[in-house]
């Protein structure tokens, strides 16, 4: 992983000017983060800086009304990479195009010296991600030198164990831990009714190939472990890269998945409502409807290859909105994993439903779009 850059000195000399006019504080409690690091936090939060904008959806998830109103400062990372659900987050609340940005979608383009001028009293960044991680030494130093706490969360790297963990540090943080508690007990009872019934029953395992990312590079990126790879086998599959990728994520040649056949393939999609009509990208997500959804799957699996796939010429073909790897709504993918996997078994799971209704109350909008598809979807 590497590392945010830094001027060093200059960083170092804002530290002492702003240390010199930082307010002190009153009261503060104890929190263990998702690092497993014990942090210190005011008692009262009014300004936190975010590690990715992507984390505006988790925030929404405990203040609905105003989910960017103790926001001073955030990555960009959010207009760029999910430009949609953005757009939706900026017609309910214009203001968050005015939030200032120390950084754009990467690591290396975060600006410590801009963080620092911000003076914000917790800054929540994601254990590794597009912001800056828990690997960042120099970054975790000089921010708590000037009075910063640093609170470290994780959507990505363990999802189905360290998105509830999340959301109840988010809580305590912001002192919203009933809101956190009720989200958490319906993502748990969501997420039960697939371990549970996996655990009674214990299906064969399919094999499954999850393309990351299709259309943006030559097939096949992957994920293996953390982000949709724990979808996977959560979901009662057997990740057809395990074993083959060392890393959480990689490429695999069309050559292999040619011989070593997957009996289910699942596409994520980072095309939307606005990509073109001919798009090598899946659409899913925001405003793309059904149908536009199922062309777009049905159009990428035809590519060279990936259509002599017998996954894919029997209809066992499957795409997700890409973004669920770095969300609190993951459990609505997982059960949609589930159903793919094992029909028979989860016939009565509606995971649209469920990611429906966390939506109506959990977030500041309704849900509108698609965000997975099959090829020979249900009539």
């Amino acid at each position: 992983m590497r590392a945010a850059r830094l001027v060093v000195a200059p960083a170092v000399a804002l530290v002492a000017l702003l240390a010199a006019l930082w307010p002190a504080v009153v009261a503060a409690r104890e929190i263990v983060d998702l690092a497993g690091r014990s942090v210190t936090v005011p008692d009262r939060v009014e300004r936190i800086i975010i590690g990715e904008g992507r984390y505006i959806p988790a925030l929404a998830l405990l203040d609905r009304d105003n989910p960017i109103g103790r926001v001073v400062g955030m990555m960009g990372d959010y207009e760029q990479v999910d430009p949609a659900t953005y757009a939706r987050f900026h017609v309910r609340f214009p203001d968050i195009a005015a939030i200032p940005r120390f950084g754009r979608a990467s690591q290396d383009s975060f600006s410590l010296e801009r963080a620092l001028a911000l003076r914000p009293q917790v800054a929540i960044f994601g254990v590794d991600g597009h912001g800056p991680g828990a690997g960042n030494a120099r970054v975790i130093e000089v921010l708590e030198q000037a009075g910063i706490a640093i609170v470290f969360i994780d959507f990505r790297n363990a999802p189905l164990v360290n998105t509830p963990r999340s959301i109840e540090v988010l809580g305590a943080v912001l002192g919203r831990e009933a809101d956190a508690a009720a989200f958490v007990a319906e993502w748990r009872a969501a997420y039960d009714v697939v371990r549970e019934r996996l655990a009674q029953k214990r299906p064969p395992a399919p094999r499954v190939f999850v393309e990351s990312r299709v259309g943006l590079m030559p097939c096949c990126e992957t994920m293996v472990r953390g982000m949709m790879g724990d979808f996977v086998t959560a979901a009662g599959g057997t990740n057809l890269a395990e074993g083959v990728i060392l890393a959480d994520a990689g490429t695999v040649s069309l050559e292999y998945l040619l011989v070593n056949q997957p009996d289910i393939y699942v596409g994520t999609a980072i095309g939307g409502a606005s990509s073109p009509p001919d798009s090598a990208w899946i659409a899913l997500g925001p405003d793309v409807s059904a149908e536009r959804a199922v062309e777009s799957l049905a159009r990428a699996t035809q590519r060279v290859g990936i259509a002599e796939l017998s996954a894919v010429k029997a209809g066992r073909a499957f795409a997700v909105w890409h973004h669920f790897y770095n969300s609190p709504f993951n459990v609505a993918a997982l059960q949609a994993f589930a159903k793919w996997l094992h029909p028979e078994l989860f016939t009565d799971l509606d995971p649209e439903g469920l990611l429906r209704r966390l939506h109506e109350r959990y977030q500041p909008f309704p849900l509108e779009g698609t965000y997975w598809t099959s090829l020979n979807p249900p009539r």
